[in-house]
């Protein structure tokens, strides 16, 4: 048997297109397109990628954005203090307010994060969009998190009454994971293990499931022995390394091995890093209308 794959980049083409008559309806409406202000701080390639790849997504899309700059040895109150700048007009309308991680290790990114009014936090990280999610009332939900449902309810791979299993318990991806695939409703209703680096066994835990989900930035961490015959493996990692003939990307989950073993399988790259960009324009788009 070898795997179905899970189409990340495809799949985010169609939620672009849904977004973009999104877009336009609400700049006939408001005489202005929804607008994402990008703080990046420091010159890592790897952050400044990403940030190019969301703002040619939010081009495609028919959201304005802007990416301020700023240097890594920028201070916490520094950084603080240009966010809350931002929210109070000082580059322009900010509909949605993204800092970009990692910051440097000096700061303190909590902080930064936090002075994100949360009706702006398109990134999903604010405790109070936090708290609304842990309540099952999710207004922004982090990008990667409903990325990877949204996947799952597009291959119709169903969740109510399966066993998912997320390696990785990150504020970012694995916490708010379990909280979507555990709550009352269409894709949900699973019961969730998360595991971390203190999970005993953890070869043992992914056997037990019927979803997999690989969140922690370990190449190839998940082999095909720790894999359930039929399951749905969903692949988050994504990792530089070093190989004959030059670097390359490769996920946390050994694709070529895992592949023969499940049933549905996401690759890096194309899998769920194109959706983790898609629902940041949809969190974009809805904090605009929640705006006006």
């Amino acid at each position: 048997m070898t795997a179905r794959l899970l189409d990340g980049r495809a799949l985010a083409r169609a939620i672009e297109n849904s977004l973009r008559d999104e877009a336009a309806t609400f700049t006939g409406m408001f005489h202005r397109r929804p607008r994402l202000v990008v703080v990046l701080v420091g010159d890592l390639a790897a952050s400044a990628s990403y940030v190019k790849g969301k703002q040619q997504a939010a081009e495609r899309v028919g959201v304005d954005s802007e990416v301020i700059r700023v240097a890594a040895a920028a201070t916490t109150d520094s950084l603080v203090t240009l966010v809350r700048a931002i929210a109070a007009g000082s580059h322009g309308p900010a509909d949605g307010i993204l800092v970009q991680l990692p910051l440097p290790e000096h700061v303190d990114a909590v902080a930064v994060l936090d002075a994100v009014p949360p009706e702006r936090d398109v990134d999903g990280f604010h405790p109070e969009n936090a708290g609304l999610l842990s309540q099952g009332r999710p207004r922004f939900i982090p990008c990667t998190a409903a990325g990877v449902q949204r996947m799952l309810l597009d291959a119709g791979i169903e969740t109510a009454g399966r066993h998912a299993v997320i390696v990785g318990r990150s504020d970012i991806v694995g916490k708010p994971l379990a909280l979507l695939l555990a709550a009352k409703g269409r894709g949900g209703d699973a019961t969730v293990t998360l595991c971390h680096s203190r999970s005993e066994d953890l070869a043992d835990h992914c056997r037990r499931a019927d979803i997999l989900v690989a969140a922690v930035g370990r190449p190839r961490l998940v082999t095909a022995d720790m894999v359930k015959p039929g399951a749905a493996v969903i692949d988050v990692g994504i990792n530089r390394i070093d190989e004959a003939g030059g670097s390359r990307l490769v996920g946390d989950v050994d694709f070529d091995a895992v592949k023969e073993v499940a049933e549905w399988i996401s690759p890096v790259p194309g899998g769920v890093g194109p959706l983790t960009v898609a629902m940041l324009l949809a969190n974009t788009l809805l904090a605009a209308e929640l705006r006006s």
